[in-house]
């Protein structure tokens, strides 16, 4: 089973994150921020990865760190439950539309680390979470999952659109990616041999 789970303590947070890249699309997740349990859901049901999440973080001082640390660690989890990454079709990529907004998302499960953002806000908060961490969620996330990202907004003015429609074209890139190709096999999708 491609599954894993992440536990992840820190004076800052306490994490558990489980993922089943073979799953429905299910998902349990309280990060103590509205907003970010909303596009985890997203996350989620778009990609059919089941999610459990469950964020215990200092919210008292901002959303900082729990927004970095569950990134962190439910990028992990997907980095472990691919394993070597035999069989996999590795890249994925989505148009995701949503109303007036138009977001461009590409991967790769390449284990080389990358984020290219070009998403602008026009808001410093969408319910409590600030805006400028958005960003960070997606390069934690990328950073630890061993993504390759790319994530442009083409068009849009409502913030609430651009940052749904840029979770759900992650989401619907990942699905592609993570899915096992059967022209493959079990070969690492690699010229090298490993990724």
């Amino acid at each position: 089973m491609r599954r894993a789970t992440i536990e992840r303590n820190t004076a800052e947070t306490r994490i558990a994150a489980t993922v089943d890249l073979d799953g429905t699309g299910a998902y349990d997740v309280r990060t103590g921020i509205g907003f970010l349990d909303h596009m985890v859901e997203q996350l989620s049901r778009h990609s059919l990865i089941d999610i459990s999440l469950r964020v215990d973080g200092d919210l008292h001082i901002d959303g900082h760190h729990t927004t970095e640390d569950s990134a962190l660690a439910l990028g992990q989890a997907v980095a472990q439950a691919l394993g070597d990454k035999r069989g996999i079709r590795r890249y994925g990529d989505a148009l995701s539309p949503m109303d007036e907004c138009l977001t461009r998302v590409a991967l790769d499960i390449s284990g080389r680390p990358w984020l290219v953002w070009k998403t602008r806000f026009t808001q410093t908060q969408l319910g409590t979470w600030d805006t400028e961490l958005i960003e960070h969620w997606f390069h934690s996330f990328a950073q630890t999952a061993g993504l390759t990202l790319h994530v442009e907004t083409l068009y849009g003015t409502n913030n609430h659109h651009i940052v749904e429609s840029a979770y759900k074209g992650l989401a619907r890139a990942l699905r592609q990616a993570v899915e096992i190709d059967p022209r493959k096999g079990d070969a690492i999708p690699s010229t090298k041999g490993v990724l």
